[in-house]
């Protein structure tokens, strides 16, 4: 039988606030580890993204300088214009 229960955020604290310090240094290396891997997925997923948008507009993210990938981006996000090639 799974049973779930729901805690606010403030709750949650409260609670690992009560454990002993081992315990709350594995509760936080848990989560620090879990969101660095969280975060390593959404930069993935973003360059995966913006080499799509490349390749569409005939352009190669791999080659980009830092310089032109950052006016890439500033023209994907200003749409009413176009693209520097």
């Amino acid at each position: 039988m799974d049973l779930t229960i729901k805690l606010t955020t403030e709750q949650v604290i409260d609670f690992i606030q009560q454990i002993p310090p081992e315990e709350k240094l594995v509760v936080l290396t848990t989560l620090a580890e879990q969101a660095h891997a969280e975060h390593a997925e959404q930069i993935k997923y973003g360059e995966t993204k913006m080499r799509k948008l490349c390749a569409a507009r005939g352009l190669d993210w791999d080659t980009m300088t830092e310089e032109e990938r950052i006016d890439f981006i500033d023209d994907i996000v200003h749409e009413d214009r176009e693209c520097s090639r």
